[in-house]
Formats: C-alpha cells, sequence, structure tokens
C-alpha cells in the first residue's frame, strides 16, 4: 500500500510542478469526445507518457493527453481519453488518475463515454444523464483498503450526484435540448455484446451499455468525490438487421458529432458547480 500510495503522490507532485494552482473539477473525455478538449483557453497540456505512473492510452479516439484550462469561464483539469480494463491494465491502473486528482484536490469528476443503447426509445446522437450504473467489471477496491482515500465499504446509493443531475436537467431544458436519463452497464469489452447480451442487460435496467466509466466513479465515490455522468448514444443495440455490424470507427464518428452539444452542456455546469 505505502508504495501504491508514493505512485499517486509522485505522479501528483508532477503534475503540479507543471500546473501549479489546480482547479477542483476535473473532466474524464471517452471515445470521440475528445472535442470538447478544443474548445479550452488557456491550456497547458502534459502527455500522459510524461507523467510519472500513468498508462498511454491506445484506445481510438483517445489522444492521451491531461489539459489545464479554461472551459467557459471556469478553470477545469481535463483528461483527454482515459484507460480500460481491456487494453491489459489493472484496475488500479485504469483508476490511478482519479486517486491522483484526489491529490491534487479535485472535489468534482464529470465523466463521459460513448455507449449503445440498449432502451429502445434511444437512438444515435442521444445524450443520456447516467442516474446509476450496473458494474459487470472487477471492483477496482478489492484487495486491502486504502484508508488515504476512504473507508472499506463505500455507499453507492448516490454513485451520481442528484444535485448535478438536476441542475444538468435545468440547463438542457433552458437550451431546448433534449436529454435522456437511465443506467449506464458497465462490461469489459473489448468485443460489442451478442444481441442477446442486449436483450438481458435491458431485462435487468440497463439502459446502456459500454466498456469504461465505471471502475472511475466507484473510486472517486470512494475518495469523496461528486459525480456527474454522461453518455453519448453511438449505436443500437435493441434491433438488428440481417447486415448490421457493430464497427468501432461508427462509434467515434456518432460521438464527435455529439461532442459539440455535450461541450455546450458542460460548461454550463462546470459554471454552476465551481
Amino acid at each position: 500500500m505505502e508504495q501504491k500510495n508514493k505512485m499517486y503522490q509522485e505522479a501528483a507532485d508532477y503534475i503540479q510542478s507543471k500546473f501549479g494552482q489546480l482547479p477542483e473539477t476535473a473532466i474524464i473525455l471517452g471515445s470521440g469526445l475528445g472535442p470538447l478538449a478544443d474548445q479550452l483557453t488557456e491550456t497547458t497540456v502534459i502527455p500522459y507518457t510524461a507523467i510519472p505512473h500513468f498508462m498511454h492510452s491506445t484506445a481510438a479516439g483517445h489522444k492521451g493527453n491531461l489539459i489545464c484550462g479554461k472551459l467557459g469561464e471556469k478553470q477545469v483539469l481535463v483528461m483527454q481519453g482515459r484507460f480500460h480494463y481491456y487494453e491489459g491494465y489493472s484496475m488500479q491502473q485504469v483508476t490511478l488518475p482519479v486517486r491522483v486528482m484526489k491529490l491534487l484536490g479535485v472535489k468534482n469528476l464529470l465523466v463521459s463515454n460513448a455507449a449503445g443503447g440498449i432502451n429502445n426509445t434511444f437512438k444515435v446522437g442521444d445524450l443520456m444523464i447516467i442516474r446509476d450504473h450496473i458494474n459487470m467489471m472487477p471492483n477496482p477496491l478489492l484487495g486491502p483498503n486504502n484508508e488515504m482515500f476512504g473507508t472499506r465499504f463505500p455507499d453507492m446509493t448516490r454513485a451520481y450526484d442528484r444535485d448535478f443531475i438536476c441542475c444538468m436537467e435545468e440547463i438542457a431544458a433552458n437550451k431546448n435540448i433534449p436529454l435522456k436519463k437511465g443506467v449506464y452497464v458497465g462490461l469489459t469489452g473489448p468485443s460489442f455484446e451478442t444481441p442477446a447480451e442486449y436483450g438481458f442487460y435491458g431485462k435487468a435496467g440497463g439502459d446502456a451499455i459500454g466498456m469504461s466509466t465505471v471502475p472511475e466513479v466507484i473510486v472517486a465515490r470512494h475518495a469523496g468525490i461528486r459525480v456527474f455522468g454522461m453518455s453519448v448514444i453511438t449505436n443500437e443495440g435493441y434491433h438488428f438487421a440481417d447486415d448490421f455490424v457493430n464497427d468501432g470507427a461508427d462509434v467515434i464518428v456518432a460521438a464527435n458529432r455529439a461532442a459539440t452539444i455535450m461541450t455546450d452542456l458542460f460548461i454550463e455546469l462546470v459554471g454552476q458547480i465551481s
């Protein structure tokens, strides 16, 4: 445990030395959602490869940069791409940046992802507020509890902050932007789900499905960080024509199209919670 905490601190110290005063709000951008980072101003950029103990981001659509800059009028810390369990990293490696954020003083975390829609009212390009999740990955808190960050049995009743959700709903209503709200199912990947699996998780209460986010949220809540989550629906997993094929490139294209709207919403949310 002491060795792991040393790694977190070394990464935090390096980031602090490059960025100086750090904001209280951080954003993790998922597949195809990196364009949000293009809206930042007054930026300082650190490639993940330069940060001690950070992994390399190998997934398509993940540029692999840590950016500090202004989103609208507020300073934020942005991960332009994340790490995934399917890349071969351990859950401790996948979630290391969240614990580093805690050491840097981050109090609010906005997470985003590209997800398949399993609710048959969802269409490609829809934005879904994550109100809850179903975790089908190894829990990142397995093993000895790290008391430096949180309690042995963290409560997940309100994993996604209800005040943040209400705030986002008001923002979207004022802008006449329609939003969905639902449950995100987190699987390991990297294979896309079969039609039977889409149907199974839909019957279990899921509305959208993906390969990320949940480990980061669990570790953030363990550390007392408030969380808001949003999915971009990039494919429809509830009807299958004879020629239907899930394609990773199509996912990134669909996410890029929705990134502009999501950026607009995130600018407003950051402005109100920071």
